[in-house]
Formats: C-alpha cells, structure tokens, sequence
C-alpha cells in the first residue's frame, strides 16, 4: 500500500482528521453554503457560511469511517436523485456476483453524477461500493480532493509528462489491479474527460494502462489475461437530458473556430454543479456482461469489445430521437415513438416542445452541436 500512499483514498483512520480540518477551512463552508443555499449567501455570505459550517459540525460529529461518509453522501445523493430526475433505473446487476471485486468501465457524460449513480446502483444491490478514479485536475482547490478521498476516490495524475507519465500510469495500474485483489469495485471511465459530442469511445490508451503493471513483471500475463483477471464490466449511462449540454457546446464550438477551448479556474465546478443541480429527465444505467477472452488481442479490440457493449446497452431517450429527427427529417417513418417510449401523442408533443424551448434559449451558434450531441447515440445505434 505505500507505493500508492499519493493517489489512493483516505483510510479509516484518517477520517475524523481529515473531516475536522474541512469543518475548519472557510472555502469549504462557503462552497457546501453555495450550494445549498444560494440565493441567501449571496445577500448574507458571512452569516449563511457561519451556519453552515455550525450545522456540518453536528451533522457529522459521529463520522469516524469512510461508512460513516457514505452514508451521508448516500442520504444528500438520495434527495438529489429525486430533485433532479424524472426516473432512475438499471439492469445486468442480476448476471454479476456481489461477492466478486469488478473494474466497471463505464462512458463518461458526467464528472461526478457517473460514478455517483453506478455507486448508488451497486451500493442498493448489495454489492461493495466503489474505488473512483477521478483526475487530479478536477481537484484543484484542496477542501475538494480532501472530500473525494473521503468518498474512496483515487487520483489519476494528470498533467505529467515523459517518464513521469508513464511512472504515474504504472502506479495507476498497479493499483487498480491491487484493489481488484483485495476484492474491492473500481470504477474509470473509458476515456479521460467527458465524451461531449455524444460519442462513447473507449480510449485504447486506458486499455494499455490497464496491462502495464503487468508488463514490467517477469512472466506477466498477457493483455487478455490480465483482462479476464481484472473482471472487466462496461457499463453505460445514458440522461433523458445533459444539464451542461450548453457547457459541452460551447466548448465545440471553440474548437472549432478557433482551435481550442480556455477553461478557467471555475469551469470544472460550474460542470460538476450543472451536472448535481440540473434536470437530468429519465437516467438508466446498464451494466454490462464481464469480458471473458480466450484468445489474444490487442488494446483497440478490447476497446472496440467496450464500445460494443455500451452501445448495444445505451437506452436512447426521447430527447435523442427529438434531435435526430431535426437532423434527419427523411427518417421520421422509421420511428413511432409513442410506441417506443410508451407515451400519449399529447406527453411525447409536450417533451418535444420542452426541448425545443430548450434548444431556442440556447445561442444560435450552439445548436447544431447540442444537437449532435443528442443524436450521436441514435446514429450509433443504427451503425
């Protein structure tokens, strides 16, 4: 465990230290007040972040594990389960073992709502909750890293380069495997950052990091052995709505027309707040089948075996056909999606005027990506 002493998650131990320092820390009591309660911080910041901070102590004044934790972040994810979505539902947990450890590789639309809800399906099921991988990019101000780590988050090290790059991915490696061994569930998205465009693709870069623990060992196991061992599960999460579809849009954008998008210091936290707060519509999470592979292969067929699963998996919304169709008018008789989504002509004429309204308070220059966003899934699913 001391080669991972800087990346893994806090132990119980660790707990109420780690706890008592971010009751102490003012940036933290401002930001859960932001979050909470936003219209009176913003008239009354000082006092609203003074009772905050008073209520977090006594809320969590019996926190001594990460249970104790979760429990807590079970309760709020609870409540902004059913502030926030129309319906929450999963399938493919029935072909998996609760008494095995999985590596979950899931497509990424959302930074913290993606792993928050594979979690919660896993933790109501019976099964361990997970071990995150999130990038150390995302945890810039600390009272955050702290609170991921509470919540068994691991840090991928981002931003290195050369060597250090691949010492970081050696460590990464080892580690998932090491969790795997001790009968605990990770969870890493397919790809690093959020697949914007709608288009779910496994990076084979994720693939061959998986294998470099292995590479380095005398003997090591070969690429499929080393999948097989580490029980790898693709899983797909698909949103009725994406809350930062306008976020994601304008980044696009900027790629588009002038090469590259310039975050700044609150992007990544407007992004993870969007995606809490914002209408979420109908979520569905579908766990795949666990790769099993009898002959050898390389990093891109394994990827290829993960976007195979998670499209086949992926439940197309309404919202996905809404913006097909926009695009694709000729294919409107293919589709009866009364029929398909089980709804009156009068609830299906009332979603597509929502998201129409939606699209209309959007920028011009931002629709045709919001757009393909949405209709990425119905086109890949007809491929």
């Amino acid at each position: 465990m001391q080669d991972f002493e800087d990346i893994r998650p806090y132990q119980d131990h660790e707990v109420r230290p780690v706890v008592d320092s971010l009751l102490q820390d003012p940036e933290f009591s401002a930001a859960i007040a932001r979050f909470r309660y936003p219209r009176w911080y913003s008239w009354f910041p000082g006092i609203v972040g003074k009772i905050v901070q008073q209520y977090l102590k006594r809320e969590t004044s019996h926190v001594k594990t990460i249970h104790d934790v979760q429990i807590i972040i079970e309760h709020y994810l609870d409540k902004l389960i059913e502030a926030t979505t129309t319906s929450l539902t999963h399938d493919g947990l029935d072909k998996l073992d609760p008494e095995s450890s999985y590596l979950f590789i899931s497509n990424h639309r959302d930074i913290t709502m993606d792993p928050a809800l594979v979690n919660y399906m896993l933790y109501h099921e019976g099964f361990s909750t997970l071990q995150i991988a999130i990038g150390d990019n995302l945890l810039k101000r600390p009272f955050l890293s702290d609170l991921m780590r509470l919540n068994k988050s691991f840090l991928v090290k981002r931003g290195v380069q050369g060597r250090e790059k691949l010492k970081a991915s050696k460590q990464l490696s080892a580690y998932i495997q090491y969790c795997i061994e001790q009968g605990e569930n990770v969870w890493i998205a397919q790809r690093e950052g959020r697949a914007k465009n709608g288009i779910d693709r496994t990076e084979s870069a994720i693939i061959k990091m998986l294998h470099l623990a292995e590479r380095v060992k005398n003997n090591s196991r070969s690429l499929a052995q080393t999948i097989n061992a580490l029980n790898v599960v693709p899983v797909a999460i698909s949103y009725g709505l994406d809350p930062c579809d306008e976020f994601k849009a304008e980044e696009l954008h900027a790629i588009d027309t002038v090469g590259k998008f310039e975050k700044n210091e609150n992007s990544d936290i407007q992004s993870i707040l969007a995606g809490m707060l914002g209408d979420k519509g109908d979520i569905h999470v579908a766990f795949g089948e666990r790769l099993q592979l009898d002959n050898e292969v390389t990093e891109e067929e394994v990827a290829a075996l993960i976007d195979l699963q998670i499209s086949k998996n992926y439940r197309l919304h309404p919202a996905n056909f809404f913006a097909f169709l926009e695009l694709k008018p000729d294919q409107q008789h293919r589709y009866q999606l009364t029929e398909m989504f089980n709804l009156s002509e009068q609830e299906l004429a009332r979603q597509k005027q929502s998201f129409q309204s939606r699209l209309a308070a959007m920028p011009a220059r931002l629709r045709p990506y919001v757009l393909g966003m949405y209709a990425n899934p119905v086109i890949a699913k007809n491929n």
